[in-house]
C-alpha cells in the first residue's frame, strides 16, 4: 500500500472542502496529538538557529562566528540517515511502545538533555561545550522530526486527513517558533538566557506525553516488522535496502528526470528564508528595535499572520491542490523577505499609517506579511512532499526530501554574517543589512521558476494528489 504519489494520483480535480469540514475534523484524537508533536518538533529549531544568534549577539560574539555556528543546524540536512535508522532498527529499550512512538520518546529525551546542557554552557567561556550540546540537540531534533513526519504520513487515513494533519503540525510547529523566537526574549530579559534555555528543555516533556498518547500506525508497523525479520535472515541485503532502497523506489515511482526536478525544487524552495535566518535578531538590534517591541509584534500580529498563513495554506491545498499552493508560496516568500529592506532604508521602524489614536508601524506590517508568506509556503511544501512517499520507506524518503530542503540553506546561511560584514565595507551596517535582505530575496527567484516548470510538466501525466 502507498501514500498517493504523483504517479498514482487520480486525474480528477481535487475535491473542494468547506471550512466547517476542516473544523469538525479537529476533534479527532490524532489531530490533537499532532498539534503537540508539532510543538515538540518546532521547539529546538530556533534554539540552535536564530535565537541562538540573539543569545550570542547579546554576549558580544562576532557576526561571523554567529553565522558559522548556525552550521549546527546541518544535522537536519542528513535526515535520510536518521530515517534509515528509524525505518530499520527498533528503538532501544522502548520497542514495546512501537517503532514510531519509541523513537519519538528517545529523540525527545535527547533534545531536552541537549538544551539543558546548552543552558549550562556559557558561550564566552565554554563555547566548545555549547557547540557540543548544540550538536546533541540538533541530531536529536532532526531524528525526532524524521520520526514525527513518518508518523504523520502513515497515520493519515486518506489524502484529506494528511492535509489536515500537515496543517495541524504546522500550527503546533509555528506556536513553538513564536515561543522560542519571541517569548524567550522576555524570559531572557527577566531571568537570563541560560535559565530560559533550561525551561525550554524541560518543555520537551510535552512531546513525550503526546507520544505516549499517539496510536502506532499499524499497517506501517507490519511492513517495518517484516523488513526487520528479513534483515535477520539476510543482513547484507537488508542493509542495501535500508540505504539504497528508498532512493531506488523514489526514482522508480517518479522517473529520474522528474525526481531530480522535484529534489531541485525542494532544495531551493526555502533557501531565501534560510539565508536571512541567523541575523534576524542582530538586524532588529541594529535597527534599535528593543526586545519588548519584538516580542509584542511577534506574539500578536506576527502570530496572527502565521495562523492566517497556515490556515490559508491548508485550505488552499484542500481546494486547489498542493501544486498550485507550492507555486504561490514560492512567490510570496521572497516578497515578504525583501520588504525588510524598507526598514533598513529608513534606518529603523517608522509609522506606516495613522488611524486616529492608532498607529500602524512598518515593522509590525512587514512582520505580519512575512509570517503569512512563510506559514502558507511551509504548509504547501510539507503537503507536497508528504504526497511523494511510499509505505515501508516513509521516514527515509521524506527525510531524503527534507535533507534536500535543508542542506543548501543551512550551509549557505553560515556565511550570512561574513556577507553582512563584507557589505559593511564603505557602508553603514544598516545599509549592509538592507542589501543583504535584497540578496536573500533574490535567491528565491530560481525556486519560483522551478515550481512553475514543475506545475507545467505535471498535468501532462497526473496531477499531485490534493492534501
Amino acid at each position: 500500500m502507498k501514500i498517493p504519489t504523483l504517479e498514482s494520483a487520480p486525474s480528477t480535480s481535487p475535491p473542494r472542502r468547506r471550512v466547517r469540514d476542516v473544523l469538525t475534523a479537529l476533534s479527532r484524537p490524532k489531530v490533537r496529538v499532532m498539534l503537540v508533536l508539532g510543538f515538540a518538533s518546532g521547539l529546538p529549531f530556533m534554539l540552535i538557529g536564530n535565537t541562538l544568534g540573539g543569545w550570542l549577539g547579546d554576549y558580544g560574539i562576532k557576526l561571523s562566528i554567529i553565522g558559522f555556528l548556525s552550521w549546527i543546524g546541518l544535522t537536519y540536512s542528513i535526515k535520510f540517515l536518521w530515517g534509515a535508522v528509524a525505518d530499520r532498527i527498533p528503538p532501544p529499550l522502548l520497542a514495546r511502545l512501537g517503532r514510531r512512538r519509541g523513537w519519538m520518546i528517545l529523540t525527545q529525551i535527547g533534545v531536552g538533555a541537549g538544551l539543558i546542557g546548552m543552558a549550562a554552557s556559557d558561550p564566552r567561556t565554554h563555547l566548545a561545550g555549547l557547540i557540543g550540546f548544540g550538536l546533541l540537540t540538533g541530531i536529536s531534533a532532526a531524528a525526532q522530526d524524521t520520526v514525527i513526519d513518518a508518523w504523520r504520513i502513515e497515520i493519515a487515513a486518506d489524502a484529506d486527513e494528511l492535509g489536515l494533519l500537515t496543517a495541524t503540525y504546522s500550527l503546533g510547529y509555528r506556536a513553538a517558533l513564536v515561543a522560542t523566537e519571541a517569548v524567550i526574549l522576555l524570559l531572557a530579559t527577566a531571568i537570563g538566557w541560560p535559565l530560559s534555555y533550561a525551561i525550554y528543555g524541560a518543555l520537551m516533556a510535552a512531546g513525550i506525553v503526546a507520544a505516549l498518547f499517539a496510536r502506532e500506525p499499524e499497517q506501517a508497523d507490519v511492513v517495518l516488522q517484516a523488513k526487520t525479520r528479513a534483515a535477520m535472515r539476510n543482513p547484507i541485503q537488508a542493509l542495501a535496502d535500508a540505504v539504497v532502497g528508498p532512493f531506488i523506489v523514489f526514482f522508480r515511482d517518479h522517473g529520474l528526470a522528474m525526481g531530480v526536478l522535484m529534489l531541485g525544487t525542494i532544495t531551493l524552495y526555502h533557501l531565501c528564508d534560510y539565508m536571512r535566518g541567523p541575523l534576524s535578531l542582530p538586524f532588529y538590534k541594529a535597527l534599535s528595535i528593543d526586545k519588548p517591541t519584538i516580542v509584542a509584534v511577534r506574539a500578536t500580529v506576527g502570530l496572527a499572520g502565521s495562523l492566517v498563513g497556515i490556515s490559508l495554506g491548508g485550505l488552499f491545498c484542500l481546494r486547489f491542490g498542493a501544486m498550485r499552493a507550492l507555486v504561490l508560496g514560492a512567490i510570496l516568500q521572497p516578497l515578504g523577505i525583501a520588504a525588510f529592506a524598507l526598514l533598513a532604508a529608513h534606518g529603523g521602524d517608522y509609522v506606516l499609517l495613522t488611524l486616529g489614536p492608532m498607529k500602524l508601524s512598518a515593522f509590525a506590517t512587514i512582520m505580519t506579511a512575512d509570517s503569512v508568506a512563510i506559514g502558507f509556503s511551509g504548509v504547501a511544501l510539507v503537503t507536497y512532499m508528504s504526497s511523494l512517499t511510499s509505505l515501508g520507506y516513509t521516514a527515509t524518503q521524506y527525510a531524503l526530501m527534507t535533507s534536500a530542503l535543508t542542506w543548501a540553506g543551512k550551509t549557505l546561511k553560515g556565511f550570512s554574517g561574513v556577507l553582512v560584514e563584507s557589505l559593511s565595507q564603505g557602508r553603514t551596517q544598516i545599509e549592509a543589512f538592507g542589501l543583504f535582505y535584497i540578496y536573500a530575496a533574490a535567491i528565491g527567484v530560481p525556486a519560483i521558476a522551478l515550481c512553475i516548470w514543475l506545475a507545467m510538466i505535471r498535468p501532462k501525466n497526473a496531477p499531485v494528489a490534493s492534501a
